[in-house]
């Protein structure tokens, strides 16, 4: 099967590549956000893995400082990362994806097997969830429609709808500074219509039809639901060889709530199968 495919129109990503730190590991490790995330929310972590390999993080299409662009499939952002991939000469890489992220790096691994030299999913299935986000869209919708003239009119405005302050929290990393006739208000650098249109392809199963039998780990929260018991039939289903660990005390973000020991276990598994090669 072809690595991308024609009929599909790929974007040039933006992404962050710490390229003199690749050390002697040939395949650098890719990082892949989730929904409403950008590179930017991996910086620590970027930090932390780059002092023994060539670590990329991307911002997916429709989100940070990539193009906004109709369609939002798990195939055409598997697309954008593997042309990304092609552009930088990398062969094969270590993949790293959490929630949404994770379902595209399935599809990467599913569709073309031989550029993951490993899969690393954190805390989501191959599964299709039920859960929306209905809230998160208008409290983004809101700050769109009012064009806050700073952070703090801005978190009022995504309070209406998100009760929670570390979801505002991480929501408000999609703000940028710009102007509107000249006065300087806040607004969304992630392509919001595009991801509402296309949600329905998010919330559903990675692409590809085979399982990917390569080295692969789980991470999920002990706190969070979205990798259930009753889950890991169907993921081991798509990754048989799948490693399941758990991080006590963690949600959704568990790179986030539990930051050392999700980089340890990270380091520790790429470690291992980039000595194993």
């Amino acid at each position: 099967m072809p690595d991308a495919d024609p009929n599909i129109y790929t974007v040039n990503l933006h992404y962050t590549d710490t390229k003199n730190k690749e050390g002697n590991d040939s395949a650098p490790l890719i990082v892949i956000h989730g929904l409403l995330g950008s590179a930017d929310n991996w910086r620590s972590h970027v930090k932390a893995w780059q002092e023994k390999r060539r670590v990329i993080a991307v911002d997916l299409r429709n989100h940070g400082r990539s193009p906004h662009v109709e369609g939002i499939t798990y195939r055409m952002m598997s697309d954008d990362v593997m042309a990304l991939m092609d552009k930088l000469g990398i062969a094969h890489a270590h993949v790293l994806g959490h929630s949404m992220g994770g379902k595209v790096a399935m599809t990467m691994a599913r569709l073309a097997p031989r550029r993951v030299a490993s899969l690393i999913v954190a805390d989501i299935a191959p599964v299709t969830y039920s859960h929306g986000h209905d809230d998160v869209f208008a409290a983004l919708n809101e700050v769109a429609a009012h064009r806050p003239a700073n952070r703090r009119d801005a978190d009022a405005l995504l309070a209406k709808h998100v009760d929670a302050r570390p979801i505002r929290l991480f929501l408000a990393t999609n703000l940028e500074r710009t102007t509107d006739h000249g006065q300087p208000v806040m607004g969304l650098r992630v392509g919001l219509e595009q991801i509402i249109k296309g949600y329905p392809d998010i919330v559903t199963v990675p692409a590809g039809d085979l399982p990917y039998d390569g080295p692969c780990l789980v991470l999920r929260g002990a706190n969070s639901d979205y990798v259930s018991d009753s889950m890991l039939p169907a993921l081991k289903q798509v990754l048989p060889n799948a490693r399941v660990v758990t991080l006590k005390e963690a949600g959704h973000w568990l790179h986030a709530d539990q930051p050392q020991a999700f980089q340890q276990a990270v380091e520790s598994f790429v470690d291992a199968q980039s000595a194993s090669c």
